[in-house]
């Protein structure tokens, strides 16, 4: 083959390799960018009442820094691998001060996230607030890596948001893959999730509790319910927050061994779920990754 031929064969397969990558750069990707008006109440599901239409916006929340005209803003962005941080933030409105009053939500004023972005190692905070609006945490992780931060909340006067950044705990360290799974052990306890995540619509998924193969009936309330369901997408670590169905001491919603929850995901893809419930006085973390039902529409 002559230079000119090979020249051109050359820029044939650099154009078919552009060509292929910008397919699948569209297959995957990118998510619809969230806007400031998209994100006010996105991330923030609560069906805590009895209700099975999940209150979610088109996008989740924790998708950026900024929305809704406030600002996440830590004092710093790293972590310590194998130590206990400090770490401080504060929520900035639309004047640029820091917001120093919120609405309590689920017992709580903030419910800080802290995952690392392969979701190992969830945490589930509640920060202090001091009288300047500064948020006060301890975070203990044990191993290096990008870390993801959601702060979920609701200003006083304001909607729901949820806002999120990246940290960083410094050193090397090796990527988990979370392969499919609906069932989880956890201090002697197993919990079974069934039902399937349609993407776009509200959808029903059951947790069962149980211990050394019993059911259990009794569970505790946690933060005013049986149980809270914090899902994230996997790629962008979309933020989704659930509660179940109904509330303790509401006369109809009993304390286990099953508790229900409405959500509703965006888009099909694989999702992280994180059950956080109270038995025995001790609040233990189930996951689970789940993919959206087949042939769902996106």
């Amino acid at each position: 083959m002559n230079t000119a031929a090979k020249l051109g064969a050359y820029g044939a397969a650099l154009a078919l390799v552009a060509c292929g990558g910008w397919v699948t750069g569209t297959a995957v990707g990118p998510f619809p960018r969230a806007t400031g008006a998209g994100t006010e109440a996105a991330g923030h599901a609560d069906t805590h009442g009895g209700t099975a239409a999940a209150v979610v916006d088109h996008q989740p929340g924790g998708l950026a820094s900024a929305a809704g005209g406030y600002t996440l803003e830590p004092a710093s962005t790293t972590l310590t691998p194998g130590a206990t941080t400090a770490f401080t933030f504060k929520i900035t409105g639309p004047d640029r001060a820091a917001v120093t009053a919120y609405d309590v939500e689920h017992e709580k004023r903030m419910h800080f996230i802290v995952v690392r972005r392969d979701t190992t190692g969830y945490r589930h905070l509640h920060p202090d607030l001091g009288a300047d609006g500064t948020w006060t945490v301890p975070i203990a992780i044990a191993d290096a890596g990008s870390y993801r931060a959601f702060a979920d909340f609701t200003p006083s006067g304001g909607k729901a948001q949820t806002l999120g950044v990246d940290l960083v705990a410094p050193g090397l360290f090796q990527p988990v893959d979370h392969w499919e799974s609906r069932v989880a052990d956890v201090g002697g306890y197993r919990v079974r999730l069934d039902g399937d995540l349609v993407p776009g619509r509200s959808s029903r998924v059951t947790a069962t509790v149980t211990e050394d193969g019993h059911p259990v009936t009794d569970l505790q309330p946690y933060l005013g319910a049986y149980g809270h369901l914090v899902a994230l997408r996997r790629g962008d670590l979309g933020y989704l927050h659930v509660h179940p169905d109904g509330e303790p001491g509401d006369g109809k919603t009993a304390a286990g061994p099953a508790v229900t929850f409405f959500a509703e995901v965006p888009s099909a893809g694989t999702y992280r779920l994180f059950l956080d419930f109270r038995h025995g006085g001790v609040v233990r973390t189930a996951e689970f990754t789940v993919t959206t039902a087949e042939g769902s529409a996106s």
